[in-house]
């Protein structure tokens, strides 16, 4: 039986998190099509609240420590990403913006990822497309094409074909459609990478 491996990002920061709760949606509706076609499914999940110290360390000193090198390595060998951010201030949370400073620029080339996102208004869904999408294209990943948003009123529910259930169901099939496809197991590293970004490798002065 083909296995993909999924790894999915929240980077909510309450307790409990409208963005945990969605992106465990996400991939249960993903893991649920991939299991139907034959394909097994390894899923780690993480929480970036759980990491900000070791995020803010790795930006300043330049290395992740242990608990967080562990999420750099599972996404770079993962066969799909699911990501979900809270907007704040029209746009994504700074913590899942500095996450993915320190990911590897070259460990989300070809890596299919769903895109999810929860704020207080509809209006916000607007962040998914002109905020996050063009981040994961300017790192050569390809998101789905649909994105799901997640207002405060959908967790009451909702009606028709605008409803979170099939929003949810639509973005998942998309991503179960393009993982099942997705080989990554082939992808070779750039023999000539920098180890750390260019700022740390001057000091700290291109970085700022």
């Amino acid at each position: 039986m083909t296995t993909r491996k999924i790894v999915v990002i929240s980077a909510g920061l309450s307790t409990p998190s409208s963005s945990r709760q969605l992106a465990d949606r996400l991939l249960a509706d993903s893991a649920n099509l991939l299991q139907e076609r034959g394909v097994e499914v390894e899923a780690k999940v993480f929480e970036l609240r759980d990491l900000a110290h070791d995020i803010t360390n790795h930006l300043l000193m330049g290395f992740a420590p242990p608990k967080l090198e562990e999420v750099l390595d599972a996404v770079a060998s993962a066969d799909g990403l699911i990501v979900v951010t809270p907007i704040f201030t029209t746009s994504y949370a700074g913590l899942f913006k500095s996450f993915i400073d320190v990911i590897d620029p070259q460990a989300l080339t070809d890596l299919p990822v769903l895109i999810g996102a929860t704020g207080g208004t509809p209006r916000h869904s607007l962040a998914i497309d002109y905020a996050i999408r063009p981040l994961f294209t300017y790192l050569h990943a390809i998101p789905v094409t649909t994105g799901v948003f997640a207002a405060t009123s959908d967790w009451g529910g909702g009606d028709g074909v605008r409803s979170l259930p099939d929003r949810i169901f639509r973005g998942a099939t998309e991503f179960a459609d393009l993982v099942e496809r997705t080989d990554r197991s082939e992808m070779v590293s750039d023999p000539f990478a920098l180890d750390r970004p260019m700022g740390h490798l001057l000091g700290g002065l291109a970085g700022e």
